[in-house]
């Protein structure tokens, strides 16, 4: 029920948590850019096999949209799905694709019902290895307009479950590792369709540089702690956050991350190379980062971009499905990009780990070896 110009009651408005004079049915932002999003990428650690899975709701534009894939080297699996949100608006899931919180913090589910749209499904089990942690805000002015503010923890873990694939399970084991993570604010003219009415976005640039990477590490005497970075530059707009974090729930800050990577000339994926980090306390510290098999998923196929029609947050219908099978990726690369969630192996003196690491570098790169045959437009 509602009365006047107070918001819709949900079950959520039973708790002891708001925040606004208003019910949970509401944001205090109009924008339609208005986001709150899950992500998680799961992978096997011989990255051979990997699986990604996405939830967004979008209560600015009564939409809520899903995807879920599988990445088995070169080839990739995509479902996506999308519904009106007041269909149920506390739902957190639209037809196959599923997301639960088993215990705040520390255990979710993700699940991808089979379905009609790829001979894909799982059911996977995330607990964390660590506590969540926090990632520096990402704030932008688009002229006088807050074109993009924006707030995320993400967490590292380990994960149990299942994969059908093709009509053959997997399991999911201590040979796989995950990372997820959990954001909300206002995304901009990253939602829905791009008005060609305002000004561009002032990070919409020719060249741009993209570095989004958690990895978590093992010392040899069985203890863990995470490095996270987020590195994205273009000709008119920088934004940095790194940390070091720790079990106890500690935070370090990288204050600065110079990168020395590889890439592949012709289809600039990520090849590997070594991350220098100069931390607030004047440590100067060394990790190497090596990709891991040939799988990677290509994040442009779950509407990280524009994708047949569709960009995040796009209204489809009352309830929308559908995905495709690509069978060799990089043939597609032009209409794929280069927004990848690669599996990594890292190494930083003793510690050993594993990791999640996305990377655009659009524009002419010369001292990379990266030029025009290879780029790719950026499309975010």
């Amino acid at each position: 029920m509602a009365i006047g110009d107070i918001g819709r009651l949900v079950q959520a408005d039973e708790s002891l948590n708001h925040q606004i004079a208003d019910t949970f049915a509401t944001v205090r932002e109009s924008d339609r850019g208005w986001t709150e999003k899950i992500w998680a990428s799961i992978a096997r650690k011989d990255g051979g096999l990997q699986l990604d899975f996405g939830l967004g709701k979008y209560i600015n534009r009564n939409v809520l949209d899903g995807f879920a894939g599988v990445s088995r080297n070169r080839e990739q699996w995509t479902v996506r799905a999308s519904r009106a949100l007041a269909s149920d608006l506390e739902a957190a899931g639209v037809g196959p694709v599923r997301y639960e919180i088993v215990a705040p913090l520390k255990k979710v589910r993700f699940v991808l019902e089979r379905n009609r749209t790829q001979p894909i499904a799982f059911d996977v089990e995330f607990e964390g290895a660590l506590p969540p942690f926090f990632e520096a805000r990402n704030r932008l002015r688009a002229g006088y307009r807050v074109g993009l503010d924006l707030v995320r923890y993400h967490q590292a873990g380990t994960v149990s479950g299942w994969l059908d694939l093709d009509g053959e399970r997997h399991r999911i084991d201590d040979e796989w590792f995950g990372f997820r993570d959990h954001s909300w604010g206002m995304r901009g003219d990253g939602i829905g369709a791009v008005p060609t009415d305002i000004m561009p976005n002032v990070a919409v640039s020719k060249n741009v540089r993209l570095l989004w990477g958690p990895w978590l590490l093992r010392r040899p005497d069985g203890s863990t702690y995470e490095i996270q970075s987020f590195f994205y530059s273009t000709d008119n707009w920088d934004y940095y956050s790194g940390h070091v974090n720790h079990a106890d729930g500690a935070q370090h800050e990288i204050r600065r991350m110079t990168p020395h990577l590889r890439f592949d000339p012709a289809t600039r994926a990520f090849l590997g190379g070594r991350f220098e980090l100069s931390m607030a306390s004047g440590e100067a510290r060394s990790v190497v980062v090596e990709p891991l098999g040939q799988s990677g998923f290509h994040l442009r196929a779950a509407e990280y971009g524009s994708w047949k029609g569709g960009r995040h947050g796009s209204w489809r219908a009352e309830y929308h499905e559908q995905g495709e099978y690509i069978a060799d990726c990089v043939l597609e690369l032009p209409r794929l990009g280069q927004l990848r969630d690669k599996p990594v192996r890292v190494r930083e003196g003793d510690a050993e780990g594993y990791g999640i690491q996305e990377s655009i570098y659009s524009g002419l790169f010369p001292e990379l070896g990266l030029g025009a045959d290879s780029d790719h437009p950026c499309d975010l």
